[in-house]
Parts: structure tokens; C-alpha cells; sequence
């Protein structure tokens, strides 16, 4: 599925409509830096039901948000250089429970998650806007 984006405002209904379609607990997001990454984070946990604000896990490399019934877990492995790197802090394990995770930024450690199931989203700038790829 291909979305066009043309204004922040835009993204709201993106997530609107993008919802009923996630079937699986991770997410893969890519996309150059301001593509919008976290922009969609934002939107789509509000529509979990997230109240506390959202930001990027640039520096943090995780942030968690706890829900009633379930943890959301984001994180950013743009800093990260290996894959040890994401081993060695416990990726592995956030991924082995059932809660939510979102990882931007995801291709350092891509092939070790091609056997867990998962979407990717590929934001890209267009000329106006941006385009959202979603699978």
C-alpha cells in the first residue's frame, strides 16, 4: 500500500487508516532523517491509546510506554554501529514478549528479524510531501 503525504496534518489520517491493517507486533520503520519517522510513531501510539508524550529514542536508543494491558517499545539504532551492538542491549528479549515494539532505523539488524514477523514502512521526501510505502 502507498500513501502520498502532503501536510503534518495529514498524518492523523494516515494512521486512521493504516490501523485496522496492522497485524503483526513490530514494526520496521525506514526513511532519511526528517522523513518522518517518529512523526508517525507519535500518531499511531496516540491512537493506541498513549497519552504521555512521544519522542524519538535517538539518544536513549528505547523508549518504553506502558498501556493497561501491554508495553510499546521504540526504539532508534541509528547511533548503533554493529550487531552486537543490538544484542548486547537485550533487543532480543523485547522482541520475545508480546508487547508492541517500533524500531527506526532497523537495517543494521535486519536479517535477524526476517524470521519474526513484522511490517515495514518506508517514508521517502516527494516533491510534496512525503510518500509512505506500508507492507
Amino acid at each position: 500500500m502507498t500513501i502520498k503525504i502532503e501536510k503534518v496534518e495529514d498524518w492523523k489520517e494516515v494512521v486512521k487508516n493504516l490501523f485496522p491493517k496492522i497485524e503483526h507486533r513490530v514494526i520496521l520503520l525506514k526513511g532519511n532523517l526528517g522523513a518522518g519517522k517518529t512523526t508517525f510513531t507519535q500518531q499511531l501510539l496516540k491512537k493506541m491509546g498513549v497519552i504521555e508524550q512521544v519522542s524519538s529514542p535517538t539518544y536513549s536508543i528505547v523508549n518504553e510506554y506502558k498501556l493497561v494491558d501491554k508495553k510499546i517499545y521504540h526504539f532508534d539504532l541509528y547511533r548503533i554501529n554493529t550487531k552486537e551492538e543490538v544484542f548486547d542491549m537485550g533487543f532480543e528479549e523485547y522482541l520475545e514478549n508480546e508487547n508492541f515494539c517500533i524500531v527506526e532505523w532497523p537495517e543494521i539488524y535486519e536479517d535477524e528479524l526476517s524470521d519474526i514477523p513484522h511490517h515495514t514502512i518506508e517514508i521517502s521526501h516527494a516533491e510534496i510531501g512525503r510518500i509512505l510505502h506500508f507492507v
